[in-house]
């Protein structure tokens, strides 16, 4: 009798039994069936039978639930601005809600969610930075609302003073988490290349927040 169901799965019978051995070994995953693993049943007087067994994705909801905050913080230390955080980062997740079948089979739909936002707010940065060019220049008296703490103030407008690359790698390493292998490979770049980036960042910052560097070296 075969250890399989026509499903493709190893029957609980046999597998309560005790006469199934299952090995995983990584299979290439069918288009749009997420992501698969070859498996390996040795039953009886050892007939080996390979079985595909599949491994759902988390759900849109899921992936929403556990990231959307992180890249609101990420995205404000960019901006400056939460609001723009926030439209960039649900800009973001609707772009890949339209196509979550086809994200999902990404090694890591999280960071291709994260690359549209930067890329979003990168272009948003660039639109916001000729408009205050113009407004600059214009005489307006807008009314005052309560925002951030001095603190918050003060990092956020070092930052702007910084060029992009710095601030994207100041903001991507201590904010986002991501070590310097993976920044290189996203802004396509060396590794001594971030490096550089973050010392002259994090040197200008504590110029400009007059506070000691004590950051160390980069990971």
């Amino acid at each position: 009798m075969s250890p399989r169901e026509p499903s493709g799965r190893v029957t609980t019978a046999a597998a309560a039994a005790g006469a199934v051995k299952v090995f995983r070994r990584p299979a290439q995953p069918a288009a749009g069936s997420g992501r698969v693993v070859a498996v390996t049943a040795i039953a009886g007087a050892g007939t080996e039978t390979r079985i595909a067994v599949r491994h759902e994705p988390p759900s849109f909801d899921e992936v929403y639930a556990a990231h959307y905050a992180d890249l609101v913080v990420q995205l404000y230390a960019y901006f400056g601005d939460r609001q723009e955080a926030h439209d960039v980062v649900q800009e973001a997740f609707y772009r890949a809600l339209l196509r979550w079948k086809t994200v999902t089979e990404y090694d890591d739909p999280v960071a291709w969610i994260r690359r549209v936002a930067w890329n979003l707010a990168v272009s948003r940065w660039r639109r916001a930075r000729t408009a205050l060019s113009f407004l600059s220049r214009q005489r307006r008296v807008e009314a005052q609302t309560e925002g951030p703490g001095p603190e918050r103030v003060a990092l956020v407008d070092a930052l702007a003073t910084l060029p992009d690359t710095q601030r994207r790698a100041l903001v991507l390493h201590y904010l986002a988490d991501l070590p310097v292998a993976e920044i290189a490979r996203r802004e396509r770049v060396a590794v001594g290349t971030v490096k550089s980036w973050l010392h002259r960042g994090r040197a200008a910052l504590a110029t400009r927040l007059d506070v000691t560097d004590s950051a160390g070296g980069a990971r």
